[in-house]
């Protein structure tokens, strides 16, 4: 394992077998999450991503199973984890805050007795010195602590409520915290203030992040790399600025014509046609090829390796054989 990761996923597949078929939602993924970087997994709903978060942590949900391959966290398997071992690796060793998090907290309990709660499930600590560190880290994520540790979760708004999943998160010094649409249903400027927190905790406390998003834009402002997935699979990944300025995979090119911007003519923003496919019937090839203007029958037919596109970067496009990408 490469000392400068602290999370190394290689060959992931994770199956929910249905009624109607099995579905791959996580197909052959091979990933990196550096030390003390925040890299950013990118897609469109129903792409795998909190699946794979979920892998990340060894919770996913039933009727979910790994298929195979691994998750190296300081070169161990955490697939292979006991039960001791995976609820000591939970929350002291990586944390998550979920899609919609605020609906995560108990709504009959105060803040403060929950935050003591998730504490004692996983070490011995004196309620005095837990209820002192979350007044500190409530402090960090700004909110006020005399006032949130005594409030129930009805009592905050939705940023506030936000903010609190993230100082949970950090309440036990985890070395990853992942973060699964952090912003969702919060307004552009509660969006802003919680990336300015989340930049502001990266870079103060050296925390490792992995953030998810369906909007490339909005993870560019804090992520150093990017991973983007698609029906399943990684099909580019790479440094940020570099994925921008020189895209290697049209569904990757795709994410970043479709954001709006206030400086940029929204008439040049141009939608990816289509839908997401339907994982239990994929077309053949390439899953992206009945989107994709550059498709070819070799396309349809054939699925793409993931290649070296440069240093770091790695994409799945047949067109990145020859050197006809996008610029």
């Amino acid at each position: 394992m490469n000392e400068n990761n602290l999370i190394e996923i290689r060959d992931l597949s994770i199956e929910f077998k249905l009624h109607s078929g099995t579905i791959r939602a996580v197909d052959q993924v091979s990933l990196d999450i550096p030390k003390g970087k925040v890299t950013a997994l990118v897609g469109e709903s129903g792409s795998g991503k909190s699946t794979l978060a979920s892998a990340i942590l060894n919770i996913v949900s039933s009727p979910g199973i790994i298929k195979n391959g691994s998750i190296l966290f300081n070169g161990e398997d955490i697939v292979q984890y006991s039960a001791n071992r995976l609820r000591q690796y939970c929350w002291t060793d990586v944390s998550m805050v979920f899609q919609a998090a605020q609906n995560a907290l108990n709504p009959v309990m105060r803040i403060g007795d929950q935050m003591i709660e998730t504490v004692l499930a996983h070490k011995k600590m004196r309620k005095e010195e837990i209820i002192k560190k979350a007044s500190q880290l409530l402090d960090y994520v700004r909110l006020e602590p005399s006032r949130v540790l005594k409030a129930y979760p009805h009592e905050l708004s939705g940023g506030m409520k936000q903010r609190v999943m993230i100082a949970f998160s950090l309440l036990l010094d985890p070395k990853l915290v992942i973060l699964d649409e952090p912003t969702t249903a919060l307004d552009v400027i509660t969006q802003d203030y919680i990336f300015d927190i989340l930049l502001k905790v990266h870079k103060e406390m050296n925390i490792t992040m992995l953030l998810l998003s369906h909007d490339i834009s909005v993870v560019a402002k804090v992520a150093d790399r990017i991973g983007v997935m698609y029906a399943g699979k990684i099909v580019e990944t790479g440094e940020t600025f570099e994925m921008f300025e020189n895209t290697k995979h049209p569904y990757t090119a795709g994410l970043i014509q479709a954001a709006p911007s206030l400086l940029d003519d929204v008439s040049k923003n141009k939608s990816i046609r289509g839908s997401s496919p339907n994982l239990l019937n994929l077309p053949p090839g390439c899953a992206f090829h009945p989107r994709c203007e550059f498709a070819t029958d070799r396309c349809k037919q054939e699925q793409p390796r993931g290649i070296s596109v440069g240093k770091g970067r790695i994409a799945a496009c047949h067109l990145n054989e020859k050197g006809e990408m996008l610029a």
